[in-house]
């Protein structure tokens, strides 16, 4: 191991001892001032981890997420100079930590808020208007061909748990006593505006969003949403895809040459 990926594990794992070779002005003890240094850095990202993932440290509490942090700064070195980048896999990180076992809901919690980051700094993209969409819409002969393409913000989440109710609870709409956290939820997350909006849809929604963002023509899409849930409807699908500005770019799908 070289000299600098010494000093990089030593700054994360408090067990290791100070890296030989420091010195330090005025004959101070470098050891000490490794600590202090090492201290600061585990604590700027717990802190970046906090403002990453409040609803999941509201769940839990300061401090226990501060702990939690903790063990995940030691074994999870930045791999990227970009702070919110930081804590990307956190949420599996929370799925195998033993002491949260307890809160079965905490790590799609931890998912949906980093959907939310990921939605806040996608690339950007200009939406079709209403009337542009409506055109295409209102040619029967190629709309089940239709080929639509969503904005880079757009993220789902199928959670077993009541994830958008809980996060929704902190941000002061709902009482997080009434809601029963082991009902399932879909989530739509998506930016308008530079504003990211999150949304409980159903799991045709869910899975009819999915596959456009998997190339599949609108046809196969809805045929797909209805295969999960005979409930599906395109229409309000398509109505809440158009109002938050969520469709950039749409184009009939070719014919495969014989």
């Amino acid at each position: 191991m070289s000299d600098q990926a010494h000093f990089s594990a030593a700054l994360l794992d408090t067990s290791l001892p100070c890296p030989s070779g420091l010195c330090s002005a005025n004959g101070a003890d470098p050891s000490s001032r490794f600590a202090v240094y090492r201290n600061n850095v585990q604590s700027s990202l717990i802190n970046a981890l906090a403002d990453s993932y409040p609803v999941v440290m509201a769940l839990v509490g300061e401090e226990f997420f501060r702990a939690m942090a903790g063990f995940y700064v030691q074994h999870s070195p930045p791999v990227s100079p970009i702070l919110n980048e930081y804590g990307r896999d956190f949420s599996h990180f929370i799925q195998d930590f033993t002491p949260a076992a307890s809160v079965p809901y905490l790590a799609d919690v931890a998912r949906l808020e980093r959907l939310r980051i990921d939605a806040y700094h996608a690339a950007d993209a200009t939406p079709l208007s209403p009337e542009q969409i409506g055109a295409y819409l209102a040619a029967p002969e190629t709309l089940s061909r239709l080929q639509v393409r969503l904005h880079p913000s757009v993220a789902v989440l199928n959670s077993p748990h009541a994830v958008v109710s809980l996060w929704e609870a902190h941000q002061g709409e709902g009482q997080l006593e009434q809601l029963d956290p082991t009902q399932g939820e879909a989530a739509l997350v998506l930016r308008r505006h530079w504003q990211v909006e999150v949304f409980r849809i159903d799991v045709g929604t869910l899975v009819f969003i999915q596959c456009l963002q998997n190339h599949r023509p609108l046809g196969l899409a809805m045929a797909s949403a209805y295969g999960v849930s005979t409930a599906f409807d395109p229409s309000q699908a398509l109505a809440l895809l158009i109002r938050y500005s969520a469709i950039t770019h749409l184009h009939p799908e070719e014919k495969a040459r014989p």
